[in-house]
C-alpha cells in the first residue's frame, strides 16, 4: 500500500500530464508558417540587422548572386559587392537606418519564387542636416533549400527632404 503522500504526488503528476499533452498536441497541430509569413519574418530580420549595422545579418538574406539597384542607381551584383557597399555607408554615416515595409507579397510556389512590393525609408545625418528619403521597392525572393532569400531588389526614390543631399542626384 502506498503512503498518502506518494499517492498525492502520483495524482499531481498525472493531473499535470494531461494539460502538458494537450499543449504539446496543439503546438504540433499548428500549421507551418506560410511562405508569405516566412518572407515577412525574413524582411523584419533584415530590417533589424540594418538597424544594428550588422552587415553579415543583412547578407544572410541574400543569394550569392543578388542584384541590387540602390535609390541612387548604383548596382551591386553579388552578395560581397552589396555587403561592402552597406559597410562603407555605415562607416561614412554611422546613424544610417533603412526600413523596408512590404505592402504586397505574391508567392508562385510552383517555381519557388515570390515578389515583394513595398515602401522604403532611409535616414541619416549629413553635415548640413538630416536626410529623410524614401520611395517604393520591388524584391524578388527565391526559396532555396527551404529558405527564402533575396535574388534582386530595386529601390526607387519618390521623395527626399532635409539636407542639400536631396537637391540633386548624388
Amino acid at each position: 500500500m502506498r503512503a498518502p503522500m506518494d499517492l498525492f504526488w502520483l495524482g499531481l503528476a498525472g493531473a499535470m500530464a494531461v494539460p502538458m499533452a494537450v499543449a504539446m498536441a496543439a503546438a504540433a497541430a499548428q500549421p507551418p508558417p506560410t511562405d508569405e509569413a516566412a518572407i515577412r519574418a525574413a524582411r523584419a530580420d533584415s530590417n533589424a540587422a540594418i538597424a544594428r549595422h550588422d552587415v553579415a545579418g543583412i547578407a544572410r538574406h541574400w543569394l550569392p548572386d543578388v542584384s541590387i539597384v540602390t535609390s541612387t542607381g548604383a548596382h551591386g551584383h553579388t552578395s560581397a559587392d552589396n555587403a561592402t557597399r552597406m559597410g562603407d555607408q555605415f562607416r561614412r554615416r554611422p546613424d544610417t537606418v533603412y526600413v523596408r515595409t512590404p505592402t504586397t507579397i505574391d508567392v508562385f510556389a510552383a517555381w519557388n519564387v515570390a515578389s515583394e512590393r513595398g515602401e522604403w525609408t532611409g535616414r541619416w545625418t549629413e553635415p548640413d542636416g538630416i536626410v529623410d528619403v524614401g520611395g517604393t521597392y520591388l524584391a524578388q525572393w527565391r526559396k532555396v533549400d527551404g529558405t527564402w532569400r533575396i535574388q534582386a531588389e530595386v529601390f526607387v526614390p519618390t521623395r527626399c527632404r532635409g539636407s542639400k543631399y536631396c537637391a540633386a542626384h548624388p
